[in-house]
């Protein structure tokens, strides 16, 4: 994983019309016009959302006669979990944190309250 790479899944991910888009192929391949369907937004714009999301290799689009499917590849998605999961070890250690402080609080009410 490239921090480049890793940039554009971000930048990819911003848009929430993207991440609907992603949303949608999860469920299996689409044309660029079920893919629209959603959307009030032009087809040239849907089509500019797909070039980001293909050229952050979220998605492929392959050729069929006239149709062109659009799939999600998730691989890109992987290396964003492998990022956010360095960050496990904060979240453990503050819920962790959290965990003790409300413990506290219940200590303090229940000897407040002479229980």
């Amino acid at each position: 994983m490239s921090a480049d790479s890793l940039s554009l899944t971000f930048s990819a991910l911003a848009h929430p019309t993207r991440r609907a888009i992603l949303a949608r192929l999860a469920e299996g391949a689409a044309t660029v016009k079920e893919l629209s369907a959603p959307f009030s937004m032009s087809g040239p714009a849907i089509s500019k959302h797909l070039r980001v999301l293909e050229r952050a290799g979220l998605i492929t689009r392959s050729r069929d006669a006239q149709w062109r499917p659009c799939q999600l590849d998730a691989e890109p998605l992987r290396d964003v979990t492998e990022w956010a999961y360095g960050f496990r070890r904060f979240w453990d250690e503050s819920y962790d944190r959290l965990d003790a402080y409300l413990q506290d609080l219940q200590k303090e009410e229940h000897d407040a309250n002479g229980e």
